[in-house]
């Protein structure tokens, strides 16, 4: 016979004669229904429990708890936990733990708890009776990834920063995670595809280029600002493929604690965070062919494996090909990627390391449109118009790579460090329209520009858990460093052609005029370095139904720019700030959680021009302190979950103030706004997310005070996006979805005059899985903008960006 193993901090024989009596009677007994309800009274812990081997888990926990736990060693004989980082009551703690183990916990006396298989329905699922978790509080962070709610579409949590992975609902912040499997069935293949599940997100293009930017809560994100595995400057800076990402997570707020400084300095409204795909517990071979109708032709792989003993190796290879004509006229795109991530699940320690390529080329690319001489906002061409001429390019080669690891000390300590780099190198041949007129009269000129870039980013630190009296701490102490540098040169025609957005004419290549640096071998333009200290305390009164977390981030920055030669352009930039951040967190009831919090943006300062003349010409400017006071509440059940924010940010700007001669921080913009989502699957087969936000984004300072009290540039007043995927009982494994997104009007310039009308797009699709040849396979069809609406999506940055063309995209994918 097989001998039971046993938890418990000090084991007795009596109670273990006692348990064995008991788990007799239960083996007997016991009815399909009796795995233990937690009640709620019962005493929470904090806890601190790595990823690695399911048997060591359950050791940690029942010495930790006190608690008698039995089962036989073949049960949990190569079987992983993905750990376990909060406070919860013991039975809680043991359901975390055994998620997806196919065991379950029964009580089998006072403390006493055995595991069995999991019961089943016909259907193969598992019929578990609802467990409520009391106290449950912020964890201690870490990079296991929160659990989704039901449909599998939305995470229940995202990474914020030095305070790793974190449950939404326990935490003072707004975030949001968005899963694989939201990316696949959607087949979003960049980041504003799947950013456009969010309300409070507004996509565009960069300045000039292909880049995707975001607006979050009105202010900007640029592309290059966008973290993996929580760590700056490691993919990809213009346009990133989903491939790689298996969570993308959004955070809405100010963020220099969490975060510290952006490389560019955006992100005041909010951040995004990728993380990277590892191996599940479960083998994957996933293939898929995919179709758009501009003749975009994809084949992508997706392999997973685990290896040793334990199952603690992990291997999973992401790879793509993409290429053909888009869906907007002479526009071309190639996507070549490959990644590979390993982890290693240990008793006490885990590690991972990720490393990927990618090479983008974009012929033709239809390019974003500024504003000349016009008195209003001309309307939008065709959707599917191409106004830039057809030698434009650009070619984006990166490879990156990304280490991670942590050791636990004790079960209530935890040291980590990460460490990820990237190495750029673009070339491109631009040319941006600037129309002057109501009938889309325009000019534009030929730019060239060769980019290379550098970066290294890293961070360090220990976080843990202790008591003092009545009250939990959830300490956490990192320190954080990014380094980036960058080479460029340029080339330009003279002078401006004439062209037209509605029928664009075929300009020919214009011949350099003006040039700067080296072409084949650009010359340092900048540097920049940020280096941060943070140290944070989550203290838990009330069995942590009430969380205050207190924290600050002292940060360094350096930054120097040069000239296209090579040579230091005036005075190393140098500057020191304390970033703080004060939160709180009250759970009146188990599934409602009302928060509170004050956190600061912060961004280097600029330097006087020193060309103009002014008084103060080369001055180097004190760093922009944005600041964020939130409030709101939130809904977290098992199978939808929602939350209400009402938030306002200030920013400052600097400008030339001419009554002064002097440049200096004499603007603000203030960004008042209410954000409502909901998601999850409130009925069997319904699935929904949706979610919207209203803004009321002003200027309150500025040198021109007649544009004192107008709206922000760029910012809409409202937005809503409402998505759902529904499952056709008819048919079995087909589904049908669809999302409508509404954006209202925005304005080009800081007058207002220049209004950007409001926009509807509906966006439908389907899915089917079927079983054929022994394997499982997947049918998916999406259709983007269905009425093939011309509109300008975004005025973001004083241009305006115009929105895509009816897409149609039909994939297969296979998993075996």
């Amino acid at each position: 016979m097989t001998p039971l193993r046993h938890s418990l901090l000090q084991p007795r024989l009596l109670s273990l004669a006692i348990h064995r009596r008991l788990l007799a009677a239960a083996a007997v007994a016991t009815p399909l229904l009796a795995v233990m309800p937690v009640q709620a009274e019962e005493a929470v812990q904090s806890f601190q429990i790595a990823a690695g081997p399911l048997d060591t888990a359950l050791n940690q926990l029942g010495q930790h708890a006190g608690i008698l736990l039995s089962y036989r060693p073949d049960m949990t004989a190569g079987l992983q936990s993905s750990g376990l980082q909060g406070s919860y009551s013991a039975a809680a703690a043991l359901r975390v733990l055994l998620q997806g183990s196919g065991l379950v916990a029964v009580q089998t006396g006072n403390n006493a708890f055995t595991l069995q298989p999991a019961p089943k329905t016909d259907g193969d699922d598992l019929l578990l009776p609802a467990v409520s978790i009391t106290g449950q509080g912020v964890s201690t962070g870490g990079d296991v990834l929160p659990d989704t709610y039901a449909g599998g579409y939305v995470a229940k949590g995202g990474r914020l920063g030095v305070l790793g992975e974190q449950d939404a609902a326990n935490v003072p912040f707004s975030v949001v995670g968005y899963t694989d499997k939201l990316i696949r069935d959607q087949q979003a293949e960049t980041l504003a595809a799947v950013l456009d599940n969010d309300a409070s997100v507004v996509s565009g293009f960069g300045y000039g280029n292909y880049a995707e930017k975001f607006v979050i809560r009105g202010y900007e994100l640029n592309g290059e600002d966008v973290s993996y595995g929580g760590l700056y400057g490691i993919v990809p800076r213009q346009i990133v493929s989903t491939n790689i990402a298996e969570r993308v997570e959004l955070f809405k707020g100010a963020n220099a604690f969490l975060n510290g400084v952006s490389p560019t300095g955006s992100g005041i409204g909010g951040s995004v965070n990728l993380e990277p795909k590892h191996a599940g517990d479960e083998p994957l071979t996933r293939l898929q062919l995919d179709y758009g109708n501009g003749a975009q032709t994809g084949l992508s792989a997706d392999v997973s494996r685990r290896f040793g003993a334990e199952q603690q190796f992990g291997v999973r290879v992401n790879a793509l090909q993409r290429e053909g004509d888009t869906a907007i006229d002479n526009e071309s795109r190639r996507t070549t990627l490959a990644s590979v991530g390993l982890d290693y699940r240990g008793e006490r320690f885990n590690t991972s390391l990720d490393v990927g390529y990618q090479k983008q080329d974009v012929d033709s690319g239809r390019s974003v449109v500024y504003a000349g001489t016009i008195s209003k906002v001309p309307d939008a061409p065709d959707a599917d118009t191409n106004y830039s001429p057809d030698w434009t390019e650009s070619q984006m080669e990166t490879t990156f790579a990304l280490w991670r690891g942590e050791y636990q000390l004790t079960p209530e300590w935890t040291t980590y460090a990460a460490l990820g780099g990237s190495k750029t190198q673009e070339v491109g041949q631009y040319a941006s329209p600037t129309v002057n007129d109501d009938d889309g009269n325009a000019t534009l000129l030929r730019l060239g520009v060769p980019y290379r870039a550098q970066a290294l980013s890293g961070n360090v630190g220990v976080r843990g858990n202790f008591v003092t009296g009545e009250v939990s701490h959830q300490l956490n102490l990192g320190y954080s460093g990014f380094a980036r540098r960058t080479n460029t040169a340029y080339t330009m025609a003279w002078p401006r052609v004439s062209t037209n957005i509605y029928d664009p004419v075929d300009v020919a290549y214009q011949p350099t005029v003006f040039a700067d640096g080296d072409w084949d071998d650009p010359n340092v333009r900048s540097r920049v370095r940020m280096d941060g200290v943070s140290l944070s305390d989550t203290l838990g009164f009330m069995d942590d139904r009430l969380l205050l977390t207190l924290g600050g981030r002292q940060q360094w920055l350096k930054a120097s720019n040069y000239t296209y030669a090579g040579e230091l352009d005036g005075d190393f930039y140098r500057k020191s700030v304390l970033s703080p951040v004060a939160g709180v967190m009250y759970k009146p009831w188990e599934h409602i959680s009302v928060y509170a919090n004050h956190i600061e943006g912060l961004q280097v300062g600029d330097t006087a021009p020193t060309s103009t003349g002014l008084d103060n010409a080369g001055a180097m400017l004190d760093p922009y302190i944005s600041r964020q006071n939130e409030v709101g509440i939130k809904l977290d059940y098992e199978h939808i979950g929602g939350s209400v924010a009402l938030f306002e940010i200030t920013k400052p700007s600097a400008s030339t103030d001419i009554a002064s001669n002097r440049y200096a921080t004499n603007g603000k913009q203030r960004n008042r706004g209410v954000e409502v989502s909901l998601y999850g699957e409130p009925v069997s087969g319904l699935v929904l997310n949706g979610s919207a936000t209203w803004m009321d984004p002003k200027i309150i300072a500025s040198t021109d005070e007649s544009n004192i009290g107008k709206d922000a540039v760029g910012v809409p007043d409202y937005r809503i996006s409402l998505g759902a995927d529904l499952q056709i009982p008819a048919v079995e494994g087909l589904h049908l979805n669809g999302r409508v997104i509404r954006t209202g009007s925005q304005y080009l310039d800081d007058a207002n005059e220049l209004r950007v009308d409001p926009w509807t797009r509906i966006d439908l699709g389907a899915r089917y899985t079927m079983r054929a040849y022994e394997q499982n396979l997947t049918w998916r069809l999406t259709v983007n903008n269905v009425m093939n609406e011309n509109y300008w999506a975004s005025a973001t940055g004083g241009y305006l960006t115009q929105g895509a063309p009816r897409e149609v995209r039909v994939s297969l994918a296979t998993e075996f």
